[in-house]
């Protein structure tokens, strides 16, 4: 009986230490969703996303077994031009109206080299969903800050076709070319605080 007790015992102090996936918040002032395309032929035009929200449940001895859930608000989309701005909005690109949110959900977590991740996950844009694949840099080792919060970071890149998702708005240049390209580069920079039911 006292060999069973404490076996019991030491399986409970144990438990908690086992490999768990913490659930972690992403911080919206401090991660960003940007991208950028190439513009008539000669140079990149980037912008981001400003309203970015989501979970990541992560394990660090056991990260195939994350899962991370990102939603995007593309009305707050910015290029630091409001007519583009304005044209992005439209149903020439994200048609915000209709669509009024684009979502992220992983499939598949991959250990990559050391401190990086593959990523396969769903993205939905105007209603289609289609599979990306993210490189991802970390997550970094969690740490606490001044207000002691516990968090932790990540940057990720992908690289799609705009036309995938029925984004094909274009315009032909008269020596030739088009005024959008039609890929996009993606690049995420993340951090995300340790979920916590505490009352503020």
């Amino acid at each position: 009986m006292k060999k069973s007790a404490v076996s019991v015992a030491a399986v409970v102090l144990v438990a908690p230490a086992l490999a768990f996936a913490a659930t972690y918040d992403l911080d919206p002032v401090h991660t960003t969703v940007s991208f950028s395309v190439r513009h008539m032929m000669v140079t990149n035009v980037r912008g981001e996303f400003q309203k970015v929200s989501g979970t990541i449940e992560y394990d660090a001895k056991n990260p195939q077994k994350s899962v991370i859930k990102v939603a995007i608000d593309p009305a707050t989309i910015s290029t630091r031009d409001e007519k583009r701005d304005a044209h992005l909005k439209s149903p020439d690109f994200f048609d915000v109206a209709k669509f009024p949110t684009m979502t992220f959900e992983s499939t598949k977590v991959e250990a990559a080299a050391k401190g990086k991740l593959k990523v396969t996950g769903k993205l939905t844009m105007r209603g289609i969903t289609k599979e990306i694949v993210l490189d991802v840099d970390g997550p970094s080792a969690e740490l606490k800050d001044p207000w002691g919060n516990i968090k932790i970071g990540a940057s990720a890149t992908a690289t799609v076709n705009r036309k995938d998702w029925g984004v094909s708005w274009n315009a032909t240049l008269d020596a030739g070319g088009v005024v959008v390209g039609d890929e996009v580069k993606i690049q995420l920079d993340i951090e995300a605080a340790k979920h916590t039911d505490k009352k503020t």
